[in-house]
């Protein structure tokens, strides 16, 4: 995983996986990372994470085209 780099983090597992899919209609790999804790899961995060090459698209189409 070191050639992926996160492009989001949100609490909520939905909003990751819609920033995904966004991602994935743009032509843009994507996967996300579960960083919760396994038994209570009120810790952690949920990652958006893309490949190196594609992290300064990926920020952009995040920044300025999702809301929420």
């Amino acid at each position: 995983m070191e050639n992926w780099i996160k492009v989001f983090e949100s609490d909520t597992q939905v909003r990751a996986e819609i920033v995904k899919g966004v991602l994935e209609e743009r032509g843009i790999p994507a996967v996300v990372l579960n960083k919760k804790e396994t038994i209570y899961k009120i810790f952690g995060t949920y990652e958006v994470l893309v490949q190196r090459e594609n992290s300064i698209s990926a920020s952009t189409i995040v920044q300025n085209e999702i809301t929420f």
